[in-house]
């Protein structure tokens, strides 16, 4: 007797990007981190080009996780590399083709997110879709750079859901426009702060006073500490936090989280992983303990053009780049968007349960409520 299972699997383009109903976004409750206006998604595909592809895996009561790509343009990746550069905060994870980015300060394939389990499968299939391209016929060496955060909480992470198929999908249907947030994606099954996390997104852009430039940030939110939203305590005055008394020693704030920084200021490696560091650094905003069992990682990448270095290349060739005394602004650009993409993680995540366990959505009503009480004027 064959066992058949169903899988219902949702393939979200960023262009279809309505929130749950009843959620909002961060700036829909006045929260507005900083001082730089967003672009007008509020997305990271502000960042002209990029394009973000989500496969969300939701099977009976256990399968709860998924994919979601980020593409930094709409070429040929492999052939026209874009410079990148990675910072580890707390390196509890795997972030698979780190040390090649490290190395040569260029990213050569779509950035995915997944789950931990996940990073083998999604490596296969980013590779399979890398050689699958027009022009890479004779490539034989590819450098997938996929990072993962543990959705074991809440999926049935053994059962190894996700599969290289669900990867070239992923990517396939990437777009720009509005990124869908929340329980999607690489964060289906991911908690943050003990309630439900997932995929959140936000931007900024720079005054043409400091280039008007843009940056973008994604976050995959599955990391503790104490929640703090707009300088107010929430999850203390909730009663929900890391290391409360008389609740298990398992409470510590562990988790982790990936974030995907993307801009179109001419940076080069050294700047990006300047870059990258403030977005990991951005999460103490938000209460972070960066905890020993917390996997937090940043991934920078700059779309400028003249940056772009082909494969095969070993001619010299001009480049732009911004000094170091101007990039001050991006840091305080990615500091703003990283706290603001974290809240609309949260914000925007619905409650879940499943026979691996259960988590509620952050209480907006709540919060509102904390916010209005508590918040400097």
């Amino acid at each position: 007797m064959r066992l058949v299972v169903c899988v219902c699997v949702a393939v979200s383009t960023a262009v279809v990007a309505a929130q749950p109903p009843g959620r909002p976004r961060a700036r829909d409750l006045g929260i507005a981190p900083g001082v730089f206006d967003p672009g007008p998604l509020n997305a990271i595909t502000d960042v002209a080009g990029v394009r973000v592809g989500q496969v969300t895996l939701r099977e009976g009561r256990r399968i709860r996780t998924g994919v979601t790509a980020v593409v930094p343009h709409g070429g040929n990746l492999f052939q026209q590399k874009v410079p990148g550069a990675v910072f580890v905060g707390n390196a509890f994870g795997k972030l698979a083709g780190s040390t090649q980015v490290q190395e040569l300060g260029t990213i050569e394939t779509p950035v995915v997110l997944t789950n931990t389990l996940a990073v083998g499968a999604v490596v296969e299939g980013v590779v399979q879709w890398t050689l699958a391209q027009p022009g890479n016929e004779q490539v034989r060496s590819v450098n997938p750079l996929v990072g993962e955060t543990n959705d074991g909480g809440l999926n049935d992470i053994r059962a190894l859901a996700v599969r290289p198929e669900h990867v070239r999908r992923a990517i396939a249907s990437a777009a720009g426009g509005a990124v869908e947030e929340g329980s999607v994606g690489a964060g289906t099954g991911t908690r943050a702060f003990a309630w439900k996390g997932g995929i959140g997104t936000s931007s900024r852009r720079l005054p043409d006073a400091y280039g008007g430039y843009t940056v973008g940030i994604l976050v995959q939110s599955n990391y503790g500490g104490v929640l703090t939203i707009d300088g107010v305590p929430v999850g203390r005055l909730l009663g929900q936090y890391a290391y409360q008394p008389r609740r298990p020693a398992a409470e510590r704030g562990d988790g982790s989280c990936m974030i995907v920084v993307a801009t179109d200021a001419p940076l080069d490696a050294r700047d990006l992983e300047r870059l990258a560091a403030r977005a990991v650094f951005g999460l103490a905003r938000t209460g972070s303990s960066y905890s020993n069992g917390s996997g937090d990682y940043a991934v920078a990448f700059s779309t400028h053009p003249s940056l772009r270095v082909t494969f095969g290349a070993d001619a010299p060739s001009p480049r732009t780049l911004l000094p170091t005394d101007g990039v001050s602004p991006l840091f305080q650009a990615v500091l703003e968007a990283t706290e603001e993409a974290v809240y609309n993680s949260l914000f925007t995540a619905t409650s879940e349960s499943t026979d691996i366990g259960t988590v509620d959505a952050l209480p907006v009503d709540r919060v509102r409520d904390l916010l209005t009480r508590y918040r400097p004027r």
